[in-house]
């Protein structure tokens, strides 16, 4: 059994002040395989002052030393790349296909806000004046389970680049991740209280992080929910914040799509990270002339897709990250039989063979109506939605039908003709003809799906206050 018992704080690994024991489990088996020992209230503001003080300095530092710091942690991350990989299947249950894909890119983030300090002018003139782009102060970092590594990493990145200092807070639940994180930071032996880690429970960490008045700005990404409480709680200290939110992606299949790629290309996304992704396309939209077909090729590929254990390499779908959202998932399949969707794979239950982990079907609804629960909450979990639709005007009108707005999709055989329809959804994001990721463009959601954006050059903006010096 592995033991964390260590935070990071100002250069160091230390006994936290706190005491509370937190058990890790594997969502395979549900076996213990380790013990964190948790932060408090009195480890947050240790870290904070870490950090202001850091800032002092760092703040100050030039484009080159900030190029330097971001090249050392890009190359301590890369050889850490198969313990990463390792852990993530271990503690979370992320699927060896996911997982190797999703490290393999972590030396990007880094790359990227190189590439963008490269051009970024920090210091503008408007007419007479002078327009500084100075560091917010001390960053409260606060992740999600699902995608702790790369959260982690991207927002440390872009809080560099920037001249912050930052205090991260991972989710306990992704506490082995996060001791491999701590370690590789470590390694590339940046100056002390730049970055320091408390891992902690929201309820105790994450709100110290967010009342803390020498903490300057919160980026957080996670549900909608807890978003919503930390944005009320940051106003009382006019906290700047990013929120990256839930999601309930709209993928539209247009009528001169091949069906024959598009189809397979929506299901095997809809399942993307286990379906534990923000950006997963789980309402499909297709048009209702071809719904039967839509169903026949859909349908064929959910029984191809492999459910099982995540260490093995053709497993599509690996646990959910605990019980409790085993259970939240299997509610949403009673709630869309219920509700009189047509059940077209999977169901309820674990699958044969599963029983002792928390694994679901790889399920589909289809005759899906948008105004169903099952099409208009996040569900996070292996259940797409089929939703029919009339015509082109009906599908966009579908499409921005829900309270979120991160993501969306759309397949066309006519490139101009699918831009001119992504250009009409209301999300942060639109990929055409399958999943395309880029680290330089902004990423961010519309309506409940968040404020601000992530990545690039809006990315680093949202860490930099502007001062103008008029002449």
């Amino acid at each position: 059994m592995k033991t964390v018992d260590k935070v990071y704080i100002n250069g160091d690994f230390v006994t936290p002040h706190g005491t509370e024991i937190f058990n890790l489990i594997n969502p395979s088996n549900n076996q213990k395989i380790g013990e964190v020992t948790l932060a408090d209230e009195t480890d947050v503001k240790i870290a904070v002052a870490a950090a202001k003080e850091s800032f002092k300095i760092f703040s100050k530092s030039t484009v080159a030393e900030r190029i330097d710091y971001l090249t050392r942690l890009k190359i301590a991350v890369e050889k850490r790349k198969q313990d990463f990989i390792d852990i993530m299947i271990e503690e979370y249950g992320g699927t060896h296909q996911f997982v190797t894909m999703s490290n393999q890119y972590s030396g990007a983030w880094f790359e990227s806000m190189i590439e963008v300090l490269q051009t970024y002018e920090f210091e503008k003139t408007i007419n007479s004046s002078l327009v500084k782009m100075q560091a917010v102060g001390v960053v409260g970092i606060i992740t999600p389970w699902n995608a702790s590594n790369s959260s982690v990493i991207s927002k440390v990145a872009t809080a560099i680049a920037a001249g912050c200092t930052v205090v991260i807070k991972p989710s306990e639940m992704s506490a082995l991740q996060t001791q491999v994180l701590m370690e590789v930071f470590h390694d590339a032996d940046l100056p002390k209280g730049i970055i320091n880690f408390v891992t902690g429970l929201g309820n105790v960490v994450g709100t110290e992080l967010t009342i803390n008045p020498d903490v300057s700005k919160i980026s957080f990404t996670g549900s909608t929910a807890v978003g919503k409480l930390i944005a009320k709680t940051a106003v009382d200290t006019m906290k700047r914040v990013t929120l990256e939110l839930g999601g309930k992606s709209p993928n539209i299949i247009l009528d001169d799509a091949d069906l024959e790629t598009a189809i397979p290309t929506a299901v095997y996304g809809a399942y993307m990270n286990s379906a534990q992704a923000c950006i997963a396309p789980t309402r499909l939209l297709v048009p209702e002339n071809k719904l039967d077909e839509v169903n026949a090729i859909a349908k064929s590929v959910a029984e191809n897709i492999v459910v099982g254990l995540p260490q093995n390499e053709n497993t599509n779908i690996g646990p959910m990250v605990s019980v409790k959202q085993y259970e939240r998932v299997q509610n949403y399949i009673k709630i869309g039989l219920e509700e009189g969707a047509t059940l077209l794979a999977g169901g309820e239950g674990k699958p044969e063979g599963l029983e002792d982990g928390n694994f679901v079907k790889a399920t589909i609804f289809t005759n899906v109506n948008n105004k169903m629960r099952i099409a208009q909450e996040e569900i996070f979990g292996p259940v797409l939605s089929i939703i029919p639709y009339k015509t082109e005007e009906e599908a966009i009108e579908i499409a921005n039908d829900s309270p979120y707005g991160l993501a969306a999709y759309v397949s066309s055989a006519d490139h101009e003709r699918a831009v001119r329809v992504a250009s009409q959804i209301d999300a942060g994001r639109v990929c055409i003809n399958g999943f395309s990721h880029d680290p330089l463009v902004p990423f961010g959601g519309f309506k409940q799906s968040g404020i601000g954006r992530e990545y690039g050059v809006y990315g680093l903006e949202a860490y930099l206050e502007p001062k103008a010096i008029l002449k």
